[in-house]
């Protein structure tokens, strides 16, 4: 079948397995053929791609919840929407959520991912207790921080390269309101926008839109969101059945003009410094999930969204020059977001570093890919690196210089026998 991820860059022919039991799976792994795990396809680049697939969708059953404590165990397919549809009406939610709820858990632990809350709470394997990992030869191991503690910390962030999860345990939060108490701070540019998120740490969620194409003075300008749960809110989430974007957007009308018109109006629509709203946790979490298909805004030749971190000591200057830059090329994005992030964890490729992440989404065009590798030199000249879920072209002494446990993973790798059984077009790619 033809497959592609979230950008819709790459597309290949693949050969697709789906499996409902382990014992079928364990069945198929031994064949001489290497393959990577593929679920909803919302990484955006060509991590989970290969010409042979484990589809884990249809492995997707709760196995076991405790409604006292919160502890969840369950299938790898299971979607983070299932998880919500599921639990927020008993009164839990997910301790750490990226901007999509359309991803699996095995998905979540792969890329480790963060979210609005990584300056409190960190990535989504500080919330996970185990998880039974099949490898090659269709051995089941437990792993946790406390049993094969290497293989759980390639396997958080290893991008599906140490084995197919099969279940997870993980701890959910309690919640008692289904609503956000929002607050929206109107910043001239990027120096305000730090010093909001500085002068915010303690409220629970923040995130910033930032306007990549504004220039001068009003360099980073954007609108910082921060959110706590509100109170005497209602339990249940209201009923919004999601639009779908029924087309692929012309490149014709992705242009400098439409992208500087589209800033400018998202910006002046907050017409106070300071704004305060109770919106649905959908609607602060998942802006993005309200329209299906939002991928097709940028046409039939996809995109990339190019996410990078930056330690917070380099913070400022860093991305002062590499908004600078994007600025300078007309190729600025409808969308790009800022967070703040707190310490980083033990995990060999886990993302964040404590400081600031920013994330641009780029139209595939002929000019594009020389911008993103000046823009990896200043991300690496400031001590970052960019983020493996996000990435479609990194190379490979980039991904070395930006993950420094790279020969750790590595040698796990070989040393279980790994590499001759998962890989993917990105692992091929950077030579891991």
């Amino acid at each position: 079948m033809n497959l592609t991820a979230w950008g819709r860059y790459p597309r290949l022919t693949a050969k697709v397995f789906g499996f409902e039991k382990p014992e079928t799976l364990r069945e198929y792994l031994k064949r001489d053929e290497e393959v990577i795990v593929y679920a909803l396809g919302r990484s955006y680049g060509d991590s989970a791609l290969n010409h042979n697939v484990v589809f884990s969708r249809r492995y997707n059953n709760i196995l076991q919840f405790n409604p006292n404590n919160g502890v969840i165990t369950c299938e790898s397919g299971v979607s983070l929407a299932e998880l919500i549809d599921a639990f927020v009406p008993q009164g839990w939610f997910l301790p750490i959520t990226p901007g999509t709820r359309f991803i699996t858990v095995g998905g979540a632990i792969a890329s480790d991912v963060h979210g609005k809350n990584h300056h409190q709470k960190g990535c989504f394997s500080r919330c996970l207790l185990g998880l039974d990992l099949m490898l090659p030869q269709g051995e089941i191991v437990h792993c946790s921080g406390g049993e094969n503690m290497e293989l759980f910390l390639a396997t958080c962030g290893g991008m599906g390269l140490t084995g197919v999860i099969l279940t997870a345990t993980f701890q959910m939060q309690r919640i008692h309101s289904a609503y956000i108490r929002e607050k929206t701070l109107k910043a001239r540019n990027l120096a305000e926008i730090i010093g909001l998120f500085e002068e915010h740490q303690e409220v629970p969620y923040s995130v910033a839109w930032i306007d990549c194409l504004a220039k001068g003075d009003n360099l980073g300008r954007g609108l910082l969101m921060v959110g706590e749960w509100a109170e005497n809110s209602p339990p249940h989430l209201p009923s919004s059945p999601p639009f779908s974007l029924p087309f692929d957007v012309p490149g014709i009308f992705l242009n400098k003009f439409s992208l500087r018109v589209f800033n400018h109006l998202y910006y002046r629509r907050v017409s106070h410094a300071t704004t305060e709203r109770v919106i649905p946790l959908l609607n602060f979490f998942y802006p993005l999930d309200a329209v299906l298909h939002w991928n097709r805004l940028y046409g039939p030749q996809g995109f990339t969204q190019y996410q990078l971190v930056l330690p917070k000591e380099a913070g400022h200057q860093g991305l002062a020059a590499i908004l600078q830059r994007v600025a300078r090329s007309g190729l600025g994005a409808f969308l790009g977001t800022l967070k703040l992030f707190g310490p980083e964890n033990e995990n060999y490729l886990s993302f964040p570093l404590e400081g600031y992440t920013l994330a641009m989404d780029f139209r595939m065009q002929q000019e594009l890919f020389p911008l993103l590798d000046e823009l990896d030199r200043l991300v690496l000249d400031h001590g970052g690196r960019l983020y493996l879920t996000k990435d479609v072209r990194m190379g490979p002494q980039v991904f070395r210089q930006g993950y420094p446990k790279w020969e750790k993973f590595v040698e796990l790798r070989e040393k279980m026998g790994l590499t001759r059984k998962f890989n993917s077009l990105q692992s091929r790619r950077l030579g891991i």
